[in-house]
């Protein structure tokens, strides 16, 4: 009964990451700007996790007002971190948005221990400086006209507002549900970029509309419930591994939906950033003697 309990949740992981994964094949359908699908999504999602958070008879008065400031950097951080993503997407290719933004360990590295005051590691100064060989190993030209050079820039901010988006994550999952502190993330999220949305100009078509309601639904309210009810019997181990699959399967679709097969340097360098993120996990998650 146990194994299967924990078989069921290691396909609710996968299924949760390729959804992950989809969110930026997904973008590709779109013709709205980064900042627009950035704010549908997080509506999206918020709207959906509402409900769910009321169902569960979840509060989200008093404990919540006492770490607002916390929250609102941590959804500021969530606004900054989509719509750098889905430029990234947009500029050069899902393959290398999902690459730069699977380095954001590179940036946990340096950050983790400053702020929490944790022993530096020197191996992860290793498993940093071949997550950064990997991103370097896709760009075909160093010159700001090259398309790729600008996605992995994007992608890269990407990378480092989820490095720190997690940083504040580990300290308000110590006192809130995960659901609860993404819906409060993700409506902070959609307010700050509202806005910016509008500034953007220009009415969504109904085909903009219907995919990002996909990307809020599916690919992000959704995903976070199987990744979340997936971790419940799974180790923090497994699901950093799985997790590190986003890349995999973000090409994967693209090549499937789009036509878009990855070149020598992309999958050269996703290897090399999957195989360093992984054994980066592995490590971390290791009992330490």
């Amino acid at each position: 009964m146990e194994r299967s309990a924990n078989a069921k949740s290691i396909w609710m992981l996968h299924a949760a990451v390729m959804l992950f994964g989809l969110s930026g094949v997904a973008a590709k359908f779109a013709a709205a700007s980064a900042v627009t699908i950035a704010f549908g999504r997080c509506a999206v999602s918020a709207c959906v996790l509402l409900p769910l958070l009321f169902a569960r008879r979840e509060p989200l008065g008093v404990t919540l007002a006492k770490d607002a400031p916390l929250l609102a950097a941590a959804g500021l951080l969530l606004a900054l971190h989509w719509v750098s993503f889905f430029e990234s997407v947009k500029v050069a290719s899902v393959a290398i948005a999902t690459i730069a933004f699977s380095t954001y360990p590179l940036f946990l590295v340096f950050l983790e221990p400053l702020v929490y005051r944790e022993k530096f590691r020197k191996v992860s100064l290793l498993f940093a400086l071949l997550l950064l060989a990997g991103v370097i190993v896709t760009i075909p030209e160093f010159a700001f006209s090259d398309r790729t050079l600008r996605g992995v820039l994007w992608g890269m901010l990407a990378s480092l507002t989820y490095a720190g988006l997690s940083l504040f994550n580990r300290s308000l999952a110590a006192r809130h549900s995960g659901a609860k502190i993404s819906l409060c993330e993700q409506a902070i999220a959609a307010a700050a970029l509202l806005p910016f949305a509008l500034a953007a100009g220009g009415r969504p078509s109904l085909a903009d509309v219907a995919v990002i309601a996909f990307i809020g639904v599916f690919c992000t309210a959704l995903a976070f419930s199987l990744f979340v009810a997936a971790q419940k019997r799974l180790s923090a181990q497994t699901a950093g591994v799985v997790a590190g699959m986003e890349a995999v399967y973000g090409m994967l679709f693209a090549y499937l939906l789009l036509g878009d097969a990855p070149a020598w340097r992309e999958i050269l360098g996703g290897a090399v950033v999957l195989g360093a993120a992984l054994a980066a996990t592995w490590r971390r998650e290791a009992p330490t003697p």
